[in-house]
């Protein structure tokens, strides 16, 4: 396991998450998925069904991570633009490949196959598949970038099939306070904490429970014995303040 910090952008494509009518559940899964793998989701853009934009956005992101990973827009209606559009962005040809004809033969009976259908077995120039354990169609990769389905079920198995490739580095731990006291008691204890370890991220999250302000502290590292430490000057910081306070289930 490599000590190299590994980076991801994940681009949600589709019309229908910006508009409110479909929930996306994929980033929480990826970005969980990635971080047990050693590798860090950094970023997270959600973008419409509009060609230029994709390419555009494509561009701009496989170049500044390690790991692009796409979902949405690889099904076979007119919307489904994806595929194209990361051809574009490569500057490849969109054509058809044959084991994912092969796969959708396979799968349809004679005379089902039809044109329609037939758009998911395109992909650029040069791809290599992805498979598809659930429905079949796969989805594939270029370099870098990763072009999976939108629904979360196919996704999470394409994410299942790819992941023993991906090369990553020491996957992040975490440590998380709940603490019984308002988030601006902790402030200045946890700015300084965060001084002397820089290393260590740490979050602050307030929350309220039954009218009572509450927050609940998160830090995370790469480095167990830094985590460890600096977990152990945090309980310091919130006994001084005499605030109840208890660790959360890993």
């Amino acid at each position: 396991m490599s000590e190299k910090t590994y980076n991801a952008c994940l681009l949600v494509i589709g019309n229908e998450i910006l508009s409110g009518r479909t929930q996306d559940r994929n980033l929480q899964f990826l970005g969980e998925r990635l971080n047990s793998l050693g590798i860090r989701l950094m970023e997270a853009r959600v973008i419409p069904d509009v060609a230029d934009v994709i390419v555009d956005t494509i561009n701009q992101v496989r170049g500044a991570f390690d790991y692009v990973f796409t979902t949405g827009g690889i099904g076979p209606t007119h919307d489904d633009i994806t595929s194209e559009c990361v051809a574009r962005a490569f500057g490849v040809r969109h054509c058809e490949h044959p084991e994912a004809r092969a796969i959708l033969e396979a799968l349809y009976e004679p005379g089902q196959l039809n044109e329609a259908r037939l758009r998911m077995a395109k992909t650029p120039e040069g791809a290599t598949l992805i498979e598809n354990p659930v429905s079949k169609a796969p989805g594939f990769q270029i370099e870098n970038v990763y072009v999976l389905a939108g629904i979360p079920s196919i996704m999470q198995a394409m994410v299942g099939s790819l992941q023993h490739g991906l090369a990553g580095g020491l996957p992040m731990q975490s440590r998380s306070l709940t603490v019984e006291a308002p988030e601006g008691r902790l402030a200045k204890g946890l700015g300084e904490l965060q001084e002397r370890y820089p290393d260590v991220e740490m979050g602050s999250y307030p929350f309220s429970r039954d009218g009572r302000f509450a927050v609940r502290l998160v830090l995370r590292s790469t480095r167990e014995d830094h985590l460890a430490t600096a977990a152990s000057e945090l309980e310091g910081v919130v006994a001084e303040l005499g605030a109840s306070a208890r660790w959360d289930p890993v």
